[in-house]
């Protein structure tokens, strides 16, 4: 029987950091991967999402840029080009960040699927291994299909077999509005295709924040339907969703973007001893320790927030953790961005959250007609809600709607974590003409409501 000190189920995010910790402290680790080298962030997640994503935002501005006296122009899609080039890209990080990667750090991959037979030893397609100090399960997690009556009946798409397809539909409609379905949806449209997407429209965002992505995307022509989807049928040209109010929306094809679940299929856990919630996420402590202490779990299938970054550092907790050393990632004003355009993006607590934890709040919103950036882009449609402790004034919470909204979430982050106040923030530095220049004039809207001039 084969031995190592750790051995990882993945090659995500999650697996890959689990493995650099191992390599770091002198042990020996083994890889075990049943699909393609890389996870869901690489193959059918971040990378081709943001790639299309801004293939698509290229065609969008040119059709209907704000400025006067320059002619632009969008023209068919030529679809299968586009997904070409969307499948270099990732067949390139493949071998640059995953495969050379491991090579650097001296750690193999075994390629097949892993089942535990008992507590102590894990095989894979009939090969016994066992781990001398521990495992880590990072398997990531699937599309999650809701029991929806009808929805067997039809060729749905996921997100990831909506971006394999090779032609555009006329029309699409897109169940789900969480960040997952407002990126395809908006991805779609400003592709050509007539997109109308079902449910509660960007529910973790500030409502604020959410507002403005709602009227741009009435302003682009997208149907937002703000109900539940009760069935689906097959039409003759598509297929038609009926809605608790009886509505029926219509279109050549269906996504299901409902969220996503543990993908925990086939791996045995219970002959591991390891517990899994109803939905399938391993159930962890925070040293992502599971219910068999010899085994560990890191990334989206550990239930924590589905961001490759949290992945990868609770790769490095899992590590560590199964190599003696037990540590925590630590989630202050921890940073998420939902790349549509615009962005919308947080960093910390919401209101909600903040006056849930028990603090004294306070909030402040910017408009983007008062930041300069955005009207020299001619295109003011947008805000920035502060949130901060009434009685120390450190900064709770940044939340953004506004184009580049994620290219302010690391100063945000930085401010939460390290205890800035709105005082800091207005009394820093910031260039003009930036948006990240945003972030010092919400902060002075706690001193005054009153306008200012351009820099004052």
């Amino acid at each position: 029987m084969d031995e190592y000190d750790l051995i990882v189920i993945g090659t995500g995010g999650a697996a890959m950091a689990a493995g650099i910790e191992a390599r770091s402290r002198g042990n020996s680790v083994l890889l075990v991967e049943h699909g393609p080298l890389g996870g869901t962030c690489l193959n059918i997640g971040c990378v081709p999402s943001k790639n299309l994503l801004a293939a698509a935002g290229q065609r969008h501005r040119a059709a209907t840029h704000p400025f006067e006296g320059i002619s632009t122009s969008a023209g068919p899609v030529a679809l299968g080009a586009l997904m070409e080039q969307k499948q270099a890209l990732i067949d390139r990080l493949r071998q640059a960040k995953y495969a050379d990667v491991a090579d650097a750090h001296g750690f193999p991959i075994l390629q097949g699927h892993a089942r535990f037979i008992d507590q102590e030893t894990l095989q894979v397609d009939g090969q016994a291994l066992r781990a001398r100090h521990g495992y880590v399960v990072a398997t990531g997690v699937a599309p999650h299909i809701p029991d929806l009556p009808g929805l067997g009946d039809v060729a749905y798409l996921t997100s990831t077999t909506a971006m394999e397809q090779q032609d555009l539909p006329a029309s699409m409609v897109v169940l789900g509005a969480g960040y997952v379905g407002l990126e395809q949806a908006q991805l779609w449209a400003h592709l050509g295709v007539a997109v109308t997407i079902v449910g509660r429209f960007a529910p973790h965002a500030e409502p604020e924040v959410a507002d403005v992505l709602l009227g741009v995307f009435q302003d682009e022509g997208i149907t937002v339907v703000q109900e539940r989807a009760t069935e689906v049928r097959a039409t003759h040209d598509g297929v038609e969703v009926r809605t608790g109010s009886e509505r029926r929306l219509t279109g050549q094809r269906l996504l299901v973007a409902t969220g996503r679940f543990a993908d925990t299929s086939d791996l045995a856990l219970n002959a591991a001893g390891v517990a899994t919630d109803r939905r399938g996420f391993v159930v962890v402590d925070e040293n992502q320790r599971t219910t068999n202490p010899r085994v560990f779990a890191a990334g989206d299938v550990s239930g924590v927030p589905q961001y490759v970054y949290v992945a990868a550092q609770t790769g490095h907790v899992a590590a560590a953790g199964a190599l003696g050393q037990p540590s925590a990632v630590d989630y202050r004003g921890l940073p998420g961005v939902t790349f549509t355009t615009p962005q919308i993006a947080s960093a910390g607590l919401t209101e909600d959250q903040a006056l849930a934890a028990g603090h004294a709040c306070e909030c402040r919103v910017l408009v983007a007609q008062d930041i300069p950036r955005a009207l020299v882009n001619q295109d003011t449609r947008g805000v920035l809600k502060l949130v901060i402790d009434a009685e120390s004034r450190k900064i709770l919470g940044v939340h953004a709607a506004l184009d580049g909204a994620g290219e302010l979430m690391l100063a945000a982050t930085y401010a939460i974590k390290f205890g800035l106040t709105v005082d800091d923030l207005a009394d820093t530095w910031a260039p003009y003409l930036t948006m990240s220049e945003a972030l010092r004039i919400a902060a002075g809207l706690f001193r005054s409501a009153l306008p200012t001039s351009c820099c004052a």
